[in-house]
């Protein structure tokens, strides 16, 4: 695209109604299958693939949040699994939550770490990093 063309954009977009932009904005997100970070339009338009990329995020970190003490042994045995820590470190861990387990995974290995937290009996989060 000819930055005359760019040029062209900016301008059109900088004499838009505050309302014709909103709706722009909602075109946008439906066309693109998006949503916006911010409720900025202009940014939207201006970097749809920015925008996307900023809505999904590629690491994830892994938190043990909270262990059942009748769960404990198990959630151990997964610390030690997850961590490559010794039983003692592991059991600190365990017993010592909300802790990060793991601090940067890719979704998929995020996901599949929180389902065992869970079917050891235990609570996780993961958060985008």
């Amino acid at each position: 695209m000819a930055t005359d063309s760019l040029e062209e954009i900016v301008k059109t977009l900088s004499d838009l109604k505050v309302t014709d932009l909103a709706k722009l904005k909602k075109m946008l997100e439906e066309e693109w299958d998006v949503s916006a970070a911010a409720p900025a339009a202009i940014a939207v338009a201006a970097a749809p693939e920015a925008a996307a990329q900023a809505d999904e995020a590629t690491d994830f970190q892994v938190t043990l949040t909270e262990v059942p003490a009748d769960k404990k042994i198990g959630v151990i045995k997964l610390v030690r699994e997850i961590t490559g820590l010794g039983l003692k470190e592991a059991k600190e861990i365990a017993e010592s939550a909300p802790k990060v387990l793991k601090e940067s995974a890719p979704k998929a290995e995020a996901e599949e770490i929180l389902k065992k937290i869970e079917a050891a009996g235990a609570k996780g989060t993961m958060k985008g990093v």
